[in-house]
């Protein structure tokens, strides 16, 4: 089991950008970004699969959020820019895929997550 720390959010104006990142305690080569809006369901963001795959599990995340690494220092980053108020929610690191997947598409079900941190958009 991989232990995860998301860090990075805070209150942004909209139009704004915000890069959070998830410290890992081991390298993890399948990872998630995934985001929970007050009274809604938690919705997938961006994953990164190996071996270099980055998909996004709606089209309505392509363009502003993207993903990277520092496999050095076992660091997920979500990079997100022309932020909105309705990309207000906790957003949550996870690791470990537990179903299947393609290089066109992200894992549903993930083993483990992260604590989560705040990102408040307003307008």
């Amino acid at each position: 089991q991989v232990q995860l720390v998301e860090s990075g959010g805070g209150s942004v104006q909209a139009g704004g950008s915000l890069r959070l990142s998830c410290v890992a305690s081991a390298y993890s080569s399948n990872m998630a970004w995934f985001r929970q809006a007050p009274g809604k369901e938690r919705e997938g963001v961006i994953c990164d699969t190996a071996p270099n795959n980055t998909n996004y599990y709606a089209d309505s995340m392509k363009g502003r959020f993207t993903i990277s690494r520092d496999n050095s220092k076992k660091v997920l980053y979500l990079q997100m820019n022309s932020l909105k108020p309705e990309d207000t929610a906790v957003y949550y690191c996870a690791a470990g895929p537990l179903d299947t997947w393609t290089t066109l598409t992200c894992p549903r079900e993930w083993r483990d997550w992260g604590q989560g941190t705040q990102v408040t958009v307003s307008s």
